[in-house]
């Protein structure tokens, strides 16, 4: 029987994207010059890859559905009955809305109320695509910069002190309560939430212009946002949490987890991402897609984050593995040099994408920008044909 296929995934276009890093990755032509944001691997039903078989190309999420034990395994049939991560390659140009992911309980909850009120899976007021929760891991390809979580107190504190516009709002923080800030701020008012946003933008547009900040400054990422440009009104409500959020930057090949109710966003570089199999976003912010406030504010973990940095943990000489604390997913990167074989266990539907060189799965060349799907089965020796860097998705 077969056991390795290679894997076509699936282009999205979001307006936040590149137009060369993921094209020139996967070897296609963007001759529309249009935006290359995110590129799928896996059987999400909006978007299934489609895979290689002596049939011809055939979706993933079908043939999984067809034959769950022969492509998921036993252990994962039985504990998910269907594929529960998402593995995608982002480019990201411009930044990402602010957001945070529902828990698997409060997805399961806002996704059944909103199927009996009627609300179309696509309508712009929908904020559950799905029942399932999105807990992602990321691994940078390239210097990465997001937001990830609030400020600690006291950094949080000395903020709002530092800046006249910000003053107002300290008597709703107090030091410790992050809830009551930044439920105040984001249930202002357009015209009163302009007041403090607009000398805070004239303040980033002239600091950024005379070289005094740079991108470890909320300054820095708030110009970036509006192009240097002063906005005339309705300044989006989600600048204020460029300023209240950590700004982290990870080295390529380090990585950060993120799950349920932390606030976050990514802000510039190129990723590997692997998340829960979910496109459910509540947003707060720097979109111009629909933001619940109401349910937005349900689902954040008002506590301060210390970002932690996810080097990568040694396996062996080769491999090294990045901790994700859930269940649905674990990701690897594999080092292997040209003429080096090393020998894999797949337990699971594990997807082998190649970032850097070439290797041999089985009788399968697989380059850089591709991707080998290896069955649940048998121990599958590759072979570098190149040096190359392999990242490995699986479920635990």
């Amino acid at each position: 029987m077969k056991t390795a296929y290679k894997l076509q995934g699936k282009h999205r276009h979001y307006d936040w994207g590149g137009k060369t890093f993921l094209p020139n990755l996967t070897q296609v032509q963007n001759v529309d010059q249009k935006p290359f944001a995110e590129y799928w691997m896996g059987a999400h039903p909006s978007a299934p890859s489609l895979i290689e078989t002596e049939q011809g190309e055939l979706p993933l999420d079908t043939l999984i559905q067809q034959h769950p034990l022969q492509w998921l395994g036993k252990k994962t049939n039985d504990a998910f009955g269907m594929l529960p991560y998402l593995f995608k390659v982002l480019d990201v140009e411009k930044m990402l809305s602010i957001q945070v992911h529902p828990s698997k309980k409060n997805a399961e909850i806002g996704f059944d109320i909103e199927q009996t009120k009627g609300i179309a899976i696509d309508a712009f007021n929908r904020n559950y695509k799905d029942r399932n929760h999105k807990p992602e891991v990321m691994v940078a390809l390239s210097d990465f910069w997001l937001l990830h979580g609030f400020l600690a107190p006291e950094l949080l504190e000395a903020r709002l002190q530092d800046y006249f516009y910000f003053n107002p709002l300290m008597d709703h923080f107090r030091g410790v309560d992050y809830q009551g800030l930044y439920s105040f701020f984001m249930n202002l008012s357009t015209e009163d939430a302009d007041h403090i946003l607009k000398p805070l933008m004239l303040d980033a547009i002239a600091s950024v212009k005379s070289g005094s900040v740079d991108k470890t400054h909320p300054h820095w990422w708030a110009n970036k946002y509006y192009s240097g440009n002063m906005p005339e009104q309705s300044i989006d409500k989600g600048i204020f949490s460029i300023y209240i959020l950590n700004i982290v930057h990870v080295p390529k090949y380090e990585g950060v987890f993120q799950g349920a109710g932390l606030l976050h966003a990514y802000l510039e570089g190129q990723n590997i991402e692997l998340m829960a199999n979910s496109d459910n976003v509540l947003r707060g912010g720097l979109t111009p897609k629909h933001v619940d406030i109401d349910e937005l504010l349900n689902h954040i973990r008002f506590v301060p984050t210390y970002p932690e940095l996810l080097k990568g943990e040694e396996l062996n000489t080769n491999e090294c593995t990045f901790a994700c604390p859930v269940p649905d997913f674990g990701l690897t990167k594999i080092a292997i040099s040209e003429g080096e074989t090393y020998t894999i266990h797949p337990t699971s539907l594990e997807m082998l994408l190649v970032t850097e060189g070439a290797i041999l799965v089985n009788d399968l060349t697989v380059k850089a920008g591709e991707v080998a799907l290896l069955l649940p089965t048998t121990a599958t020796l590759i072979k570098g044909l190149l040096t190359s860097v392999v990242f490995k998705s699986f479920v635990p």
